[in-house]
């Protein structure tokens, strides 16, 4: 069961961006056709590194809920088998560039007389329009681009990537959200869609206030590492041991117990540091004062103390330590995929929780897998059929 059970989604993708969007829809059930070239597959499958039965940890992290069917669209023969497809299903999921949808002839005006309420969603870096559209990108660029490099890292330091892959990611979930919606809308009037969604303009949406400060108030940002541009203190610090942890003053009401919690005579009503904008325009000389003062013990015991408070707070976890934390075990956030022939191998659990629904995780489908069974069980291809599949090389 689930939340998408019955929706059947052909996905064209591969690296990350359109798996990670489509493995968030195979989570909430529905069922997902990965479609892929025969012979290599998608590349992420040999990625290095961590191989583990024979799939990269790169494909294994974000391709589980599929099923594998290979086709060579360039062949005629496949292309019918696309087709076909396209008939039994709700949506086609691609991350191509423009115009190759156009060149395998299955864009969505040629699907859309096939099956006239299809939804085609399609990632591409720029989007179908503009003068950087037929541009290759990745990650790394599309961070670069949209300014998030500018703003992340410390202050003076070289520009930074973002440790997450936001470039990709922030398109994935965009995109999924958008797909769902096009289902809705079908569901009320009957009508396909043409969903195309761009990572660039999905990470330049994110900027949320930090965008506005500079489109409001022409005020361009620099790096402000841990530190936030309208709230103070709200930053890094270091413990007494070298550990790192955060703390995060939002409000006044966080203030008084912070600054009473730190007990430094005076800090309090200092009319330095009385509300938030004056100690927004004062704040080196708080992080100074609050430098010297966690110094004094060790992170763990600060943490201890700040949760006492009832200020918010938190170690600064390497991703192990993450891994292993009590509430991300207890909400499922770390499970175990059997892979056939090779065993249990960890990976990163569902995010989304829905009362009474139970999460069901397949393991990632080696290269084909599905082929045989979804021409023969969907389609309802006969052997001999199948069989004239391979020798044209067309599956």
């Amino acid at each position: 069961m689930g939340l998408l059970e019955g929706v059947r989604i052909l996905d064209l993708s591969q690296m990350l961006s359109g798996p990670y969007a489509t493995l968030v829809l195979g989570d909430m059930g529905a069922e997902i056709i990965k479609i892929e070239e025969p012979g290599e597959g998608d590349r992420t499958r040999t990625m290095p590194h961590h191989h583990f039965g024979g799939l990269s940890g790169y494909y294994i992290s974000i391709n589980r809920n599929k099923k594998s069917v290979t086709l060579d669209l360039k062949v005629p023969e496949a292309r019918e088998v696309f087709y076909d497809l396209v008939r039994k299903a709700d949506v086609v999921f691609d991350n191509f560039r423009p115009g190759v949808l156009e060149r395998l002839q299955i864009d969505y005006e040629t699907l859309r007389k096939i099956k006239h309420d299809i939804i085609s969603v399609s990632i591409t870096a720029y989007g179908y329009e503009g003068p950087y559209k037929d541009l290759p990108a990745f990650d790394l660029t599309i961070q670069a681009i949209g300014g998030a490099m500018s703003v992340t890292g410390e202050p003076g330091g070289s520009p930074v990537r973002l440790g997450l892959p936001m470039g990709d990611l922030a398109g994935a979930v965009f995109a999924s959200n958008a797909l769902t919606a096009a289902l809705y809308k079908r569901a009320r009037t009957g009508e396909g869609s043409r969903v195309d969604v761009s990572l660039l303009d999905a990470l330049v949406s994110m900027h949320t206030y930090v965008g506005q400060y500079v489109l409001q108030g022409g005020e361009v940002p620099g790096p402000v590492g841990s530190g936030h541009q309208s709230v103070v203190p709200y930053r890094a610090f270091r413990g007494g041991d070298g550990d790192w942890f955060v703390v995060a003053v939002f409000t006044e009401k966080f203030w008084g117990l912070f600054s009473r919690m730190l007990g430094i005579e005076g800090l309090e009503k200092d009319p330095r540091f009385l509300d938030n904008p004056r100690r927004c325009v004062n704040r080196e000389a708080l992080f100074q004062i609050l430098e010297e003062e966690f110094e004094k013990r060790p992170a763990a015991e600060w943490l201890k103390m700040l949760d006492k408070a009832g200020v918010p707070a938190a170690p600064i976890n390497r991703l192990d330590r993450t891994f292993a934390d009590p509430q991300i075990l207890q909400r499922k956030m770390v499970v175990e995929l059997e892979i056939p022939g090779a065993g249990k191998v960890k990976t990163m659990g569902n995010p989304v929780k829905v009362l009474g629904e139970k999460d069901h995780f397949s393991a990632p489908a080696q290269l084909g897998q599905h082929t045989e069974e979804v021409l023969h069980g969907l389609l309802g291809y006969s052997t001999e059929k199948i069989a004239g599949l391979k020798e044209k090389k067309a599956i």
